[in-house]
């Protein structure tokens, strides 16, 4: 994986029709880079109506449902560590890809910590996505949590 692309769900959508070119004329299409998205939706909402399908550049998906939640909150869903099992294996699954792309609502809170530990996750300086924004610190420290029970530091 060549680059960690944030995003909010309407750049999502834009990056996505960047790839699309109709059947048979894909040479046409604006970008060809293959990539994999990290789809984070709001459960208040039921989502955002729509989901993101793997195609020609895009090799797979993981769309996870959990709210932009610190603590247990009535009426919201909380990042767990299974999702977190389950982003950190899809990660690993999708090395191949030039882009491993993850949006939420706005791209600023969940998908930045997702974002963030992805790039901790590939040896890479993650103090931008800290520096420029405010990651969720339950997603990330989940995340980590689970990173370290599941990889010790003596076993790396």
């Amino acid at each position: 994986m060549k680059r960690i692309k944030l995003l909010s769900v309407y750049n999502a959508f834009e990056y996505v029709m960047d790839h699309y070119a109709p059947n048979g004329l894909e040479e046409l299409a604006r970008r060809k880079d293959t990539y994999a998205m990290i789809s984070i939706q709001d459960t208040h909402t039921g989502g955002f109506g729509f989901e993101f399908r793997p195609n020609k550049y895009c090799d797979a998906v993981l769309t996870l449902y959990f709210d932009d939640t610190v603590k247990e909150t009535e009426g919201a869903v909380l990042f767990t560590e299974e999702m977190a099992r389950r982003i950190i294996k899809f990660v690993k699954e999708e090395e191949g890809v030039e882009t491993m792309a993850v949006h939420c609502y706005g791209g600023e809170s969940r998908s930045r910590a997702v974002a963030a530990f992805i790039a901790f996750m590939h040896g890479k300086d993650n103090s931008l996505y800290f520096a420029k924004g405010n990651p969720n610190e339950h997603v990330y420290n989940t995340l980590m949590k689970v990173w370290e029970e599941q990889y010790p530091k003596e076993d790396l």
